[in-house]
């Protein structure tokens, strides 16, 4: 008598990869934090160490931020250079005379705390956090929506930073990566007893790969050109921009100031850089009051930099020749983003 056997197979449930991840690695040894969307190819790469710097923004594996070495090099110049997503603060830009004016009082800088950049005009440069080691890590997380980053820098800490900058403070720093595009939150924790400018900002470096410069046009969404000295310092002055609806880059090279943005219903102002399908878009939220758009002939870049202010807006404000000065109270948060958004890579 034969039996027989039926063979009973149950499906097995495979469980779908996600397709926002985020995770600290490393890179070349070094410590960063990676942010991926699977479904469009996008990663983000942060490196807290030095500055909580986003060096990578890659869409199919081509890099839209112009990082011109490999991380061990940059790290190995001790973060000198101005690339990828640097982070301006206390100050974007330029602050001449040695030091500034705040709440009627004038601060003068220690230069001999070699944490100012200072050129040969004694112009200081780009605040003191460009290439900081000094940011934490405090939250690392991805969702089915999205993928996030958020570092601290706890500036009252230190004194010598407290020397050149004597408001205690601290930022929190927010790289958020959406089936949309990145989002750079940043906000600031006035810890002091008076009211401490804002004069902050980023100093994004954007590339279109494998096409020439030559090839790139640019909308510069702004109705006033900021006049600046022979020291690339605002004087004060606004004038028309004269800009068309989109500026070829051929034969235009960019190092100015704008204000009086045109912005959307949402108080958003939107720049952009394109060549024929391939498009980079930079959204400053409303409390970027300031664009400066910088891109030199000979290279296959451009800087849509969101700032708080004016170049050296803080003592332009003391002058009385500068109206649009933000503060943030004693206790009180300011805070703000940028998106990036990115199409036809």
């Amino acid at each position: 008598m034969r039996r027989y056997f039926a063979l009973l197979i149950l499906p097995i449930a495979i469980a779908a990869a996600p397709r926002f991840t985020a995770q600290k690695t490393a890179d070349h040894g070094i410590e960063i934090v990676r942010l991926a969307d699977t479904a469009h190819g996008v990663e983000l790469s942060v490196v807290p160490s030095i500055g909580n710097r986003a060096y990578e923004l890659k869409v199919h594996g081509k890099n839209l931020l112009h990082f011109p070495s490999d991380l061990a090099a940059f790290k190995e110049s001790g973060g000198r250079g101005m690339n990828a997503i640097p982070f301006l603060a206390p100050w974007g830009n330029r602050i001449p005379g040695g030091g500034f004016w705040a709440n009627g009082e004038r601060y003068t800088f220690n230069t001999g705390l070699h944490n100012l950049s200072v050129n040969a005009s004694g112009v200081a440069i780009h605040g003191m956090l460009t290439a900081s080691p000094l940011w934490e890590v405090t939250d690392v997380r991805a969702n089915k929506t999205s993928a996030h980053v958020t570092s601290r820098l706890q500036f009252w800490r230190y004194p010598d930073l407290m020397a050149n900058w004597p408001f205690a403070h601290e930022y929190e720093m927010t790289y958020t990566l959406t089936g949309s595009g990145l989002q750079v939150a940043i906000a600031i924790k006035n810890l002091s007893a008076k009211p401490m400018p804002v004069a902050i900002g980023f100093h994004p470096y954007f590339q279109i790969p494998d096409v020439p410069r030559a090839e790139w046009s640019a909308h510069v969404p702004a109705r006033k050109h900021v006049e600046m000295d022979s020291e690339l310092v605002a004087t004060g002055e606004m004038t028309d921009s004269g800009l068309a609806e989109q500026v070829p880059l051929k034969d235009r090279k960019f190092d100015d100031g704008y204000t009086d943005l045109v912005r959307d219903g949402s108080g958003h102002a939107i720049f952009s850089v394109q060549a024929a399908d391939k498009k980079i878009e930079v959204v400053f939220g409303p409390n970027y009051k300031v664009a400066i758009v910088y891109s030199p002939a000979g290279q296959n870049f451009i800087c849509f930099e969101p700032m708080a202010a004016v170049t050296n807006g803080v003592n332009l404000a003391h002058e009385s020749k500068y109206n649009e000065l933000q503060s943030v109270a004693p206790g009180a948060v300011w805070q703000e983003s940028f998106w990036v958004r990115f199409s036809g890579f």
